[in-house]
């Protein structure tokens, strides 16, 4: 790689934190400034300072495992437990959608029959079930796992329709003049052709599973990161919110950058096309 190729490169690995660091600044000044009572917002400074305070370990060093030690705070703690509902919810949701999406794409009369019920279904957001997951799975994980399941159900499987329905007519009457039979042309010419709206909507659904998670931790269960900024509003404590919203954010970042590079990854033959 040549001097000038490694110089925009380093450059363009610089420019994203660009807009994140003049946001934390313009912050910062503002809650020097005295413009800002610090009970409602504190700064930067103070938000870091609780953050790192709700990492570490709650207990001192006892000379036992190191390691569980390590990782006994409050906030990875919570961080394990909201990824584990994320996780759980999303991968139910995504085994109930693609099967059923990929068979209403690939049969009209399937697709006729069930589309006017889930059109009726999918505007319903996931909170308004809430009633009725505690109701039906009482409190703890299973309402969150229902929960976000359906925050996930509904991105992958209009996403898996719209795909294999989109496939190219041309690449399906090739399939048909080379002899392919119906499984053939399915899985290797139908699913190819259709993952890039899957996988984009599987990113939506994680998103999505975020967004609902948080809900279901401050309603139904006793830890997560919902939960504790849920107890910390009841104390006022408006760093510890900022740092679990600040928490949510890094999380919800890497798993994005996971599924990009996955999609990437499983797409990559598109690029050798492309070339």
């Amino acid at each position: 790689m040549t001097i000038e190729g490694c110089a925009k490169r380093i450059f363009g690995q610089i420019q994203c934190f660009l807009a994140p660091l003049a946001f934390v600044v313009l912050w910062q000044c503002l809650a020097t400034s005295g413009w800002i009572n610090p009970q409602i917002l504190p700064s930067p400074i103070k938000v870091f300072a609780k953050w790192w305070e709700y990492l570490r370990p709650l207990e001192p060093y006892d000379g036992g495992n190191y390691l569980t030690w390590l990782v006994s705070g409050e906030l990875l703690k919570d961080a394990y437990a909201s990824l584990l509902r994320v996780v759980g919810g999303f991968i139910i949701g995504a085994v109930l959608a693609l099967p059923l999406g990929l068979f209403m794409g690939a049969n009209t009369v399937v697709y006729n029959v069930l589309n006017p019920l889930l059109q009726i279904l999918r505007p319903i957001p996931p909170i308004a079930y809430i009633p009725l997951a505690i109701l039906w799975f009482g409190l703890g994980n299973p309402p969150a796992f229902f929960l976000i399941s359906i925050g996930a159900f509904f991105p992958i499987l209009m996403n898996t329709i719209t795909g294999v329905r989109h496939v190219d007519p041309i690449y399906l009457r090739v399939a048909r003049n080379l002899g392919a039979d119906r499984v053939t042309t399915f899985t290797r010419v139908i699913m190819p052709a259709a993952m890039p709206y899957i996988l984009t909507g599987m990113r939506i659904g994680v998103g999505t599973a975020f967004i609902v998670v948080i809900v279901a931790e401050m309603i139904a269960v006793n830890n997560g990161l919902g939960y504790r900024i849920l107890e910390a509003r009841e104390y006022m404590w408006s760093d510890k919110i900022i740092a679990g919203m600040f928490t949510i954010g890094l999380l919800g970042l890497g798993i994005d950058s996971a599924m990009s590079r996955l999609n990437n990854y499983l797409l990559r033959w598109r690029s050798s096309i492309e070339t």
